[in-house]
């Protein structure tokens, strides 16, 4: 691929990224910023405990499709051949692209989400196994702990474990990357950790009125 069309294909993902899902539906329909409230994260899982499970769910799915749409753009690419190792690659760096969007997205004064929905999204574009088994250890770990940030991290830091699991070692870049992934996310929920080492940080409930409601 030319240098020209990888910049223009990374620009468009950013942009997917950076779209602020939860920041829009809260002001169009609640008339507040997501940002302002809860943890004060534009993600998902604030979205649901602020403004309920429509608004979460709805977050959740559109912030999955930022990552999957990122990385579903070469197939346009004619040169690229799709389920091979440089075609991988090539989306891996899309998929990071539409999460640094998700963190720092343009559209909302670059302050963003933790990125974890569209990273998701973006590794179910790359290969979906490896996706539905971070799925079950973050699934898992909410339900044992009800903390989504520690699901989050131990979904992530699984990754490169299963990458290895069901490509070998013919996947080293994919690898790399998800370790490099799961340092990101560490990093980004330092924040959480502090919480967690406390016990100050917030349980998740699924059943748990929103905030919006109280007041």
């Amino acid at each position: 691929m030319e240098i020209s069309t990888l910049t223009l294909y990374l620009l468009v993902a950013y942009l997917l990224g950076s779209i602020p899902s939860s920041v829009w539906i809260g002001k169009a329909f609640f008339n507040i910023d997501v940002r302002q409230h809860g943890s004060g994260n534009a993600g998902a899982t604030n979205t649901l405990r602020v403004l309920g499970k429509p608004a979460g769910i709805t977050v959740l799915l559109l912030d999955l499709l930022k990552g999957l749409a990122a990385t579903s753009m070469l197939h346009f690419v004619e040169t690229l051949l799709p389920g091979t190792q440089e075609f991988r690659k090539y989306q891996l760096f899309l998929g990071l692209a539409a999460v640094i969007g998700h963190v720092y997205p343009v559209f909302a004064g670059f302050k963003g989400g933790k990125g974890i929905a569209t990273l998701l999204g973006m590794v179910i574009g790359i290969s979906w196994p490896v996706a539905l088994l971070c799925a079950l250890v973050f699934i898992g770990t909410v339900w044992l702990s009800k903390y989504v940030s520690l699901g989050s991290m131990m979904g992530t830091a699984f990754s490169p474990i299963f990458v290895r699991f069901i490509y070998g070692a013919d996947e080293t870049f994919f690898l790399y990357f998800c370790l490099a992934i799961a340092l990101m996310v560490v990093y980004t929920h330092r924040a959480n950790i502090q919480r967690l080492r406390t016990g100050t940080e917030s349980r998740f409930s699924f059943n748990k009125k929103p905030e919006v409601n109280k007041n």
